[in-house]
């Protein structure tokens, strides 16, 4: 049955779309690459207060919990007839699901902190101070200012050629990524593999690393203020790099670190010019990976931004 679905924003009719996932997949594909990210209710809300009233009540339940918490005994479901008409076991039951909305645990000894002007200067002074990429890596390792360390498995800092002259930057790392605990080794690395290939380079022949090194829960996308806290590593990483050619990898990392507010339709295949240490690097925003593994028939363009990124690198070469 082919009905509709109505996309309603507090209570506004925004549009009428075909109930079909593949219809609804295409138009959301095109509002990411014509720069909607959000929707936006009738009530502002400020998230900022909302932030700080939920880390005060987790900071005065925190001790009540640790004085009062007992072992719950494990509870049975009853036992019920199976399909051979066989009385089964009893079966555990699942452990209830922390309420949707709730802050995920802090690790032992660390809480979770509120992002503000404070953790942003303290994370650019920090990052400033690294003169090399692996005083660098340790910085972000000890950085307990970014609240998705907390739920990340691993610091996923980069991968490849730190002499390279070519570097990509993405937005932020997924499962795979968060796994391994390097940059773009899932079906979207694979693919930008094969990207890289196409053109005679591998990643001995490039740089790559995200604006956020960890991994936001469930592959959500960065809030403003993780990319606010973080970007100051990133920036101080390109500049350790100090690449020819910079790609970005999606609207995301070039809208974080160039400033502009394009969409990714409109923004890719275009040069652009990336200030890093007194110097222009050339800097061009590509499809990312993700989407072109959703969006198959974009690979053509993308092609041809790989083949301005060799010409680049060949004019950057000298004789």
């Amino acid at each position: 049955m082919n009905g509709v679905v109505k996309l309603r924003a507090g209570g506004s009719h925004l549009q009428q779309i075909p109930n079909d996932p593949r219809h609804l997949e295409a138009l959301l594909d095109f509002y990411a690459g014509a720069g909607v990210d959000c929707f936006l209710q009738d009530n502002p809300v400020d998230w900022v207060a909302l932030t700080r009233e939920h880390a005060a009540q987790r900071a005065q339940a925190a001790p009540q919990a640790a004085g009062h918490s007992q072992p719950q005994q494990p509870r049975h479901q009853t036992p019920a007839n199976n399909f051979q008409g066989q009385t089964a076991a009893p079966v555990p039951a699942a452990p209830i699901a922390a309420p949707v909305g709730t802050a995920p645990p802090a690790s032992a000894g660390q809480a979770p902190v509120l992002p503000d002007r404070e953790i942003i200067a303290a994370a650019r002074d920090l990052a400033a101070s690294a003169p090399t990429l692996d005083e660098l890596r340790k910085c972000l390792s000890s950085f307990e200012g970014c609240n998705l360390k907390l739920t990340a498995k691993k610091l996923v800092f980069a991968d490849g050629n730190p002499g390279a002259k070519l570097m990509f930057v993405g937005e932020a790392p997924g499962r795979d990524e968060d796994l391994q605990g390097l940059p773009f080794v899932g079906r979207s690395g694979q693919l930008l593999d094969r990207m890289l290939a196409a053109i005679g380079l591998d990643r001995s022949s490039a740089y790559i690393a995200n604006v956020v090194p960890w991994r936001p829960p469930g592959n959500r996308t960065p809030t403003p203020q993780e990319t606010e806290i973080c970007k100051p590593f990133i920036l101080r990483q390109i500049e350790l790099v100090n690449p020819d050619v910079l790609v970005f990898l999606g609207a995301a990392s070039a809208k974080t670190l160039l400033g502009v507010q394009d969409g990714i339709r409109k923004m890719r295949g275009r040069w652009m010019t990336y200030p890093c240490k007194g110097r222009d690097i050339s800097a061009i925003a590509t499809y990312h990976p993700a989407y072109l593994l959703r969006s198959p028939l974009e690979k053509r363009l993308s092609w041809r931004d790989f083949l301005a990124i060799k010409q680049k690198l060949g004019e950057k070469t000298p004789d």
